[in-house]
């Protein structure tokens, strides 16, 4: 499905559990309560928190402790989300009427992250996080992310109706497993639909990220975007680039990396989005590709294909890559008309390399990581020439930083096109079976010994050393003797 407005008939959709609002009583026991109750934390003579405890277990426990000091507490947001459809959230929230400073001091040690909107992170001793938020109203937005001013309440009703997506403003009481639902939010589980909460258009003026994730939730649940919720998404989609680089990076690699890539990025595209975010991959979309190589069809069929069969949990840096790795065939093609003989992209991996650069600059990567995409993209057409490499050179390209990364974009390659793994598998072996002292040696000479042999230092200290490891990768010596008359019978001093 190439439109973020249907559900998806097959894939991704498969992934979801269906209509679980009819299980809640029994079914939410077993996640929450799958030990007896432990005394507060703060109990006289209990332990601050105890070890091995659950992430639900600890959220559990804090509101127990916060119940018992008198006030509300709930369960709040993608974890309820992810109980209902069985799923096994990746954290747990808290809602509460408690003031920030009164949850800092029935849990001493936790940390304000951000008391002015009512928000602290409580921490145990295994080092598990679970943020507590005062229930609240927010009011204004003019930085387009953090509300200008809140109001804090005593209604749970408030504070939901503050959220982004009635699937997320879903409450639990943990002790009767009884949902509180203000915003039509199990009827869209059951429907499958992403629907904000109130008005779309002033949910994405509140923070225009919201966009970006209301496509990840689709993607990733397998739902639809709710007509109207779609529009204002579309409409507001040129305002996206007013979010901070880094945040957005942050949900695109999400995008990218929880299993449902394709999906993502379809409806990323069908939504606007795409192509504020990342016009240089909306370029690919009808550059044709000589057949021979790539049956499958254009730059971003081959490309949504690979991103198909990224799994969940994929390495950012594979993921990227997978993305970019043809960014450079738009600016390089050359017609069979052109040629002579059939379509070409000369140069399209270096290109590539270029833009990828760019793009992680824009998007503010780590340096490694866009050290990594970079080297991904760059070297990801060397494949085509291993059975011609010399050992020497054959080494140094496995000794390439993160080199399974490398080996994996190659196989999804070959996958998503001619599907030949020849090369792939060439290179497993070699990678797998060449001992590690064999690809990577130690040293036979230094430049010290170069000087001994009268040798002045300068630039051919560098090509001589190289020519020395060069010979000791391709096997024609291997001893230290043997690298001094290589140097004496090659180079003169």
């Amino acid at each position: 499905m190439t439109s973020g407005s249907g559900r998806r008939s097959g894939g991704q959709s498969g992934d979801r559990s269906g209509d679980r609002s009819g299980e809640l009583t029994g079914c939410l026991s077993h996640w929450l309560r799958p030990g007896e109750p432990q005394p507060a934390p703060n109990s006289p003579g209990a332990p601050r928190y105890n070890r091995g405890m659950t992430p639900r277990e600890f959220a559990v426990q804090i509101c127990s402790t916060l119940r018992a000091g008198g006030y509300q507490a709930y369960l709040v947001g993608g974890c309820v989300r992810d109980l209902i459809l069985q799923r096994e959230p990746a954290d747990f929230d808290v809602a509460t009427d408690a003031r920030p400073e009164r949850v800092q001091n029935l849990f001493p040690g936790s940390i304000d992250v951000g008391a002015r909107f009512g928000v602290v992170l409580v921490v145990n001793d295994d080092g598990a996080q679970v943020e507590v938020a005062t229930f609240r109203s927010d009011l204004g937005y003019s930085d387009g992310r953090h509300p200008d001013r809140v109001e804090y309440s005593s209604s749970p009703q408030e504070d939901v109706r503050r959220r982004d997506f009635t699937i997320n403003g879903l409450m639990l009481d943990p002790e009767t497993d009884e949902v509180l639902d203000f915003v039509g939010g199990r009827a869209d589980l059951s429907a499958g639909v992403v629907r904000a909460i109130g008005l779309p258009d002033v949910r994405f003026r509140e923070d225009k990220l919201r966009m970006v994730r209301a496509v990840r939730f689709a993607a990733r649940l397998g739902y639809s975007i709710e007509p109207t919720t779609l529009a204002a998404i579309r409409s507001a989609a040129a305002r996206v680039i007013d979010v901070s680089p880094e945040r957005l990076r942050d949900e695109l690699t999400k995008l990218l990396t929880e299993g449902a890539a394709r999906l993502a990025f379809e409806i990323l595209d069908d939504t606007g989005l795409l192509n504020v975010l990342l016009p240089e991959v909306t370029r690919m979309k009808g550059v044709e590709q000589p057949p021979q190589f790539h049956p499958e069809g254009d730059v971003w069929i081959h490309t949504r294909m690979m991103l198909e069969h990224i799994p969940a949990g994929a390495s950012a840096t594979l993921a990227w890559a997978v993305l970019l790795h043809d960014v450079g065939k738009p600016a390089t093609f050359a017609s069979a008309e052109q040629t002579g003989d059939r379509i070409r992209f000369d140069g399209h991996a270096e290109m590539g390399a270029t833009i990828a650069a760019d793009i992680c600059q824009r998007l503010r990567f780590a340096t490694r990581d866009t050290e990594q995409i970079v080297a991904l993209v760059a070297n990801h057409l060397r494949f085509k020439d291993v059975f011609q490499m010399r050992q020497a050179t054959l080494k140094r390209f496995v000794r390439l930083d993160l080199f399974g990364e490398h080996l994996e974009l190659h196989r999804l390659d070959c996958s998503a096109s001619h599907g030949n793994l020849q090369a792939y598998d060439f290179v497993s072996r070699f990678w797998r079976e060449t001992p590690a002292e064999e690809v990577r040696p130690a040293r036979l000479m230094t430049g010290e010994d170069l000087k001994v042999m009268g040798f002045v230092p300068g630039p051919r200290f560098k090509e001589i050393l190289l020519a020395v490891e060069e010979a000791q990768l391709d096997g024609r010596i291997r001893g230290r003797d043997e690298a001094l008359t290589f140097v004496q019978q090659s180079y003169t001093p």
